[in-house]
């Protein structure tokens, strides 16, 4: 091997053109004049821009598949947010539906329940609070259940109101539940006075498919009485305390052909979907009782003069 391939020049037969080193700074030059030029004349920018411009369709071909990937993994991951989403709004919707329906519920119960103080309070007979628990199965009467009984001083035939007024009458009493009679059964019947003429009457139950009401049954054609008509309890059977609203006339049948004229009632009560009520104590049950009649016959004797005392002897 010649010596002259020891050193770190390359062999005589690869070399061609300039040295590397001289590359190096020719290169060096041209870089640093292209950068003097570039900052001081602008000439790169032009040159920048034409080079951008060509490779634009190259780059818009490149990542046209990147794009349509990423396109595809969103449009996923934005379904199945949405669908989330949808789901959430969904159930805070349905809770805040029932919310709602409670919300309602709650302010139709407090609103129910301060007319039904109101009304205690202008009645001066003892009253006691129920809830009513259900409707009776029977199709063919008009009664409702409430939670007081036997156990809590319930009375048969003790008066039922609401916060409008009568609503009827305790028929049946249980231990711990009672039944009530609603003014619109058939067999139920109440005494009236018109507010307006002072006419007393009794209103008689009419359930009917077109609506339950009540009905003045026997009343002469010539009777004064209009439509609107505020009828309230009369009090002289004994039962219901005076001045109570039962019933607003609403319908006035008049027939040539009959003496008597049908009138219709309407109950001033919540015969359906009463919630709350007052159950009053009987103005029968309220008058103190007759005195014994041992009593009664001992005072008597007592009261009466005894003869050949000194009252009954006449001067001589």
């Amino acid at each position: 091997m010649p010596l002259g391939t020891l050193d770190r020049t390359p062999p005589p037969f690869f070399r061609q053109g300039p040295s590397a080193l001289s590359k190096l700074v020719v290169f060096s030059a041209v870089s640093v004049f292209l950068m003097v030029a570039d900052l001081r004349l602008g000439l790169t920018p032009p040159l920048r821009a034409a080079i951008a411009t060509a490779l634009y369709p190259v780059q818009w071909t490149v990542m046209r598949p990147i794009q349509a990937a990423g396109n595809v993994g969103n449009y996923f991951t934005s379904l199945h947010h949405a669908q989330q989403t949808e789901a959430e709004a969904l159930r805070r919707l349905a809770a805040q539906a029932d919310r709602h329906l409670q919300l309602e519920q709650l302010e139709q119960e407090n609103r129910q329940l301060r007319e039904l103080l109101l009304m205690r309070d202008r009645i001066s007979s003892p009253a006691m609070g129920a809830q009513v628990l259900y409707d009776t199965a029977d199709p063919f009467s008009r009664r409702i259940v409430i939670d007081r009984g036997q156990t809590h001083g319930i009375e048969a035939g003790s008066p039922v109101v609401d916060e409008s007024g009568v609503l009827g009458q305790v028929t049946r009493v249980y231990p711990l539940v009672s039944e009530v009679t609603l003014l619109i059964d058939r067999d139920q019947a109440i005494p009236v006075l018109n507010v307006r003429t002072g006419v007393r009457s009794v209103a008689f139950g009419q359930p009917s498919a077109a609506g339950d009401g009540l009905e003045l049954r026997h009343t002469l054609a010539s009777a004064d009485i209009e439509e609107g008509d505020l009828l309230t309890t009369s009090g002289i059977d004994g039962v219901y305390p005076p001045g109570l609203p039962v019933a607003r006339v609403s319908r006035i049948e008049r027939r040539a052909e009959s003496s008597f004229t049908r009138v219709q009632c309407e109950p001033l009560a919540r015969v359906q979907g009463a919630l709350h009520v007052l159950v009053l104590q009987p103005v029968g049950a309220q008058l103190p009782p007759p005195p014994e009649p041992e009593q009664a016959t001992g005072r008597q004797r007592r009261d009466r003069p005894v003869p050949g005392s000194p009252i009954n002897r006449s001067a001589p």
